[in-house]
């Protein structure tokens, strides 16, 4: 009988850890929106959260500070300009006050937000953009150009604006027969991919008003697509199977013939929303009206897509926001936040992974994007294309206090120890005789201080000592059971079952 054991894949993001904020780090009675659009419904940045909501008589969004928690009062101001419902919102890659919204009265509007946040309802729009006859229900905003926004509507338009003029520059009016169901910039922003219903993903020029590549049923379900496109220039996307499973499939740009790779879900009828992170490579797939988000890692190495684990919950979601990583927290070694949306809420979910070390952790937060465009408007409708200009994370790194003052309250006990014998003992300052005395009542103070501390790190410690035998239990109870499994592995293989 042969014991098979498989060669474990090397990754740091293989114990990526997903936890959910505590109840009161929540948004509590939030009225989120029961259109039935298929987008995120909620968009945050380093500074704010933006949330659709319900608005008799039009459409409105919130913003609130990203460090608001708790109830949200019903007479909180919104951004209510819209004359129809809103269907997406999206903050501007280089400027964390500045977001746009589409909405179902055929119009998309440019929001300046105050720093301190909205005091009372905002109405009017420091940019309004109307090119669309249908409703409106993708924005993209260009990932390195100052001001350049791609917007996509019912009308099968794709529309590219500058922000700062209210320009419409570029339209694309016969590139997509049917309704679009999503839009994604490169890297560079030189080219965007598309899905549609159709059942084609298509990567275009806009600039050019060509269709470079298209794949026909990129994935045979009906139900929408969705496409992302990778920091390498492959695209990935998720769609349904002719059989209503749900799928996601990698593709390589070059050869769209056949994907390099398909995972198949489960039959879920939520559309699964991915949002990727370039830094880490790392997809995280989102279903509306799931419980659950999967997350993987793309690599260059067969299979390319490799499932790490699951967050999963009791409540489904209504939407989910992806935040950017200039906003998560390094020192908690979160790699990426979602914000969840319940019916009347909104739940923080943190990834990170877990390490001993209080130093910033380099290998899990390269240089990131930062929000300086990389070119003017005008620089890229000339044609010019470059990659986004990166920054380091390791500023917004800050050294544990707790370690700090546990340093600082162990140094003292050292100084008595020089009173007692020795060549430092033997020299005589020259001090006043007023002063001689002083020393003798503060080492009293300081023993009788380090009586509490050596208690308190006992009790640590015979804590920290608790934990370790319960997950040495916990181990060697997995690893028996490992090889349980192996040993019936081996016997299938072998023919004796």
């Amino acid at each position: 009988m042969s014991f098979r054991r498989g060669v474990v894949r090397q990754s740091k993001f293989r114990h990526v850890f997903a936890q959910a904020w505590k109840t009161e780090h929540c948004l509590d009675d939030v009225r989120v929106t029961r259109v039935t659009w298929e987008a995120p419904l909620c968009a945050p940045n380093p500074k704010f959260i933006a949330v659709i909501v319900e608005a008799g008589g039009g459409g409105a969004f919130l913003v609130l500070p990203l460090n608001k928690s708790g109830r949200v009062d019903q007479n909180t101001p919104t951004v209510c300009g819209h004359a129809a419902p809103v269907l997406d919102v999206q903050w501007c890659p280089h400027d964390d006050n500045v977001i746009a919204s589409a909405s179902e009265d055929c119009s998309v509007k440019v929001w300046q937000i105050p720093d301190e946040g909205l005091k009372a309802p905002m109405t009017e729009a420091v940019v309004t953009l109307e090119g669309h006859s249908k409703r409106v229900g993708i924005l993209a905003w260009h990932p390195t150009a100052l001001n350049i926004l791609l917007t996509a509507g019912c009308d099968n338009l794709v529309c590219v604006w500058d922000v700062g003029t209210g320009e419409l520059v570029y339209q694309l009016s016969d590139a997509h027969p049917d309704l679009i169901y999503s839009v994604c910039w490169n890297r560079e922003g030189s080219v965007v991919c598309t899905t549609c219903k159709d059942k084609a993903l298509r990567v275009i020029d806009p600039r050019r008003g060509t269709v470079l590549k298209v794949k026909e049923k990129a994935h045979d379900g009906t139900r929408p697509m969705r496409a992302v496109f990778l920091s390498d220039g492959k695209i990935l996307t998720t769609g349904f199977s002719r059989m209503s499973e749900r799928q996601m499939a990698l593709w390589d740009t070059n050869d769209l013939t056949e994907p390099m790779a398909v995972q198949e879900m489960d039959t879920s009828n939520g559309v699964l929303l991915p949002f990727y992170d370039p830094d880490t490579s790392m997809v995280y797939l989102c279903g509306k009206g799931d419980c659950t988000i999967r997350y993987f890692e793309v690599t260059d190495e067969s299979p390319y897509v490799h499932f790490i684990s699951l967050y999963s919950s009791k409540e489904p979601q209504r939407g989910a926001g992806f935040l950017c990583k200039r906003g998560v927290d390094v020192n908690k070694c979160e790699i990426a936040r979602f914000y969840k949306l319940h019916e009347r809420k909104v739940e923080p979910i943190s990834m990170t992974v877990p390490r001993k070390s209080d130093l910033f952790q380099g290998d899990l937060y390269p240089d990131t994007a930062g929000s300086e465009p990389s070119l003017l408007a005008e620089d890229w409708i000339a044609g010019q294309d470059a990659p986004p200009i990166l920054i380091s994370l390791s500023g917004g790194y800050v050294a544990p206090a707790s370690k700090q003052r546990d340093t600082l309250r162990g140094r003292p006990k050292l100084l008595p120890q020089s009173d007692d014998s020795g060549p430092a003992a033997t020299a005589t300052p020259v001090v006043k005789e007023t002063e001689v005395e002083t020393p003798a009542p503060a080492r009293v103070v300081q023993e009788t201080e380090a009586v509490p501390d050596r208690a308190k790190e006992e009790d640590q410690l015979n804590e920290i000592l608790t934990e370790v035998k319960a997950l040495k239990a916990v181990v060697q109870a997995q690893g028996q059971r490992i090889d349980m499994l192996e040993r019936q592995l081996a016997r299938i293989e072998d023919g004796d079952v």
